[in-house]
């Protein structure tokens, strides 16, 4: 469970602005209070001993923190203002769904850290420098410090000019959504998982079942953001139940709803109730933390709007359909995991539905498709983008699932495409597809 939660946590964290640059202003911080005792207790000559010490007295040491600080306060306000129409140019152009990713864009963090915690670092120097006759303190080593974060803050500034320009190009977005994707796969899916893909019904499932569950509701209403599995599987062991869970993570739950029916009524309780309702992370919005579904709908929202009257853009359209036959491609190969889930005894305590491969292939696919009816090219390169997934399914269901949407897309195009060689070159790739699926069963 601290797991669960600290992935929201974390997810939290990692998507505000706010976070890694306060974390950047208290090193910085700390890094000025140890320069300055640095140079007040070495009470030596820095500049003579070391040649690349700043060198300048009380007045000059003043003028160059002061410009530095009151350069970086600009040049932040600037980053800001930059990073600000990047996102609502995100929300417009691929959808309000994707301002998340580039929220959680750790670069675009640092960059607004960076420059805050070399303001902060200078005003927290510049007011130790007196230039008094009898007090004269000049920290060297803490101005030459200034220095080098200023430095380093021109750096970091192109930086941030060439990110902005490429995290915004639909190919880059498009790719990084592709990528977490995959991620997802391989941290929901490893290779081998539970104890099968077998969804037959075991003989261990008491027969009075259906008739004998107690439903467990909601509490809160909210999207399932993750389903803590070992915090369920402990309550079924420790309290000798058989859990049977009705919703999934990316589900939007009411509160009052069933989240779980349970056989072993006799044992429900409020403390019970309230122990299976934390196993659900609840949440405002959808998140990647176990939910496959949500990147797919980002490609997915991405080819839509592409497809719509106002933009009109089948060639963004056409790079997500490819993106999505590589990550359905990976998600193939993957062991898909039983339902069905045994405590340390052999016994069944859990029954919790898996995302399937089907179900990824409608979300990819549906969609675009009906969208999609009138464009040639878009349908074209959906029907080739299942003879690629094709030869990656392991099992018939798989293939009957990519059989079942080449069909679909031959039909729409019947009445979407009115020219006749057209509709010959999407028969001959259908064609092309429907071979594909048949070499593999």
């Amino acid at each position: 469970m601290k797991q669960t939660k600290f992935g929201k946590l974390w997810d939290l964290l990692h998507s505000s602005f706010w976070f890694v640059p306060t974390l950047m202003v208290v090193l910085a911080m700390a890094l000025s209070f140890l320069t300055i005792q640095l140079d007040q207790r070495l009470k030596t000559d820095l500049t003579g001993q070391f040649g690349w010490v700043y060198s300048v007295g009380p007045n000059g040491s003043r003028a160059i923190l002061s410009t530095i600080a009151g350069s970086m306060v600009t040049v932040a306000t600037t980053a800001f203002s930059i990073t600000i129409v990047a996102l609502q140019l995100a929300s417009s152009q691929f959808g309000p769904r994707l301002l998340r990713n580039f929220m959680q864009d750790t670069g675009n963090q640092i960059v607004l850290g960076t420059f805050i915690s070399t303001f902060v670092y200078s005003l927290l120097v510049l007011r130790t420098i007196n230039g008094v006759d009898e007090k004269e303190f000049v920290p060297h080593l803490a101005v030459t410090w200034g220095l080098v974060l200023a430095l380093a803050s021109i750096g970091v500034l192109i930086y941030f000019i060439h990110h902005s320009a490429s995290s915004i190009q639909v190919d880059q977005v498009i790719t990084v959504v592709g990528r977490e994707l995959d991620d997802a796969t391989d941290r929901l899916f490893p290779h081998k998982i539970g104890r099968g893909v077998s969804k037959e019904l075991p003989l261990d499932i008491p027969a009075n079942f259906e008739r004998d569950v107690y439903p467990i509701k909601a509490t809160n209403s909210g999207y399932i953001q993750a389903v803590n599995d070992d915090q369920l599987m402990q309550i079924a062991t420790e309290n000798n139940l058989l859990l049977r869970v009705q919703n999934c993570p990316g589900n939007f739950i009411v509160q009052g709803n069933e989240l779980v029916l349970v056989f072993g009524r006799e044992r429900v309780n409020k403390t019970l109730t309230k122990n299976i309702n934390d196993a659900f992370i609840l949440g405002l919005q959808r998140t990647k933390q176990q939910d496959l579904e949500f990147s797919i709908n980002q490609l997915v929202e991405i080819a839509v709007r592409a497809l719509s009257p106002g933009i009109n853009d089948p060639f963004t359209a056409i790079r997500c359909i490819d993106q999505l036959s590589a990550s359905l491609c990976h998600l193939a190969q993957r062991e898909i995991p039983s339902p069905y889930r045994y405590d340390n005894n052999d016994k069944l305590r859990v029954i919790a539905e898996p995302i399937t491969f089907g179900d990824m292939t409608d979300a990819a696919f549906n969609q675009i498709r009906q969208y999609g009816t009138t464009s040639v090219a878009v349908t074209i390169r959906l029907l080739d983008a299942i003879a690629v997934i094709a030869p990656h399914t392991h099992n018939k269901a798989d293939r009957a699932t990519l059989l079942r949407h080449a069909s679909m897309v031959e039909r729409g195009s019947h009445e979407g495409i009115p020219e006749e060689l057209d509709r010959k070159d999407v028969e001959e790739q259908y064609l092309a597809a429907v071979k594909a699926i048949e070499l593999r069963l």
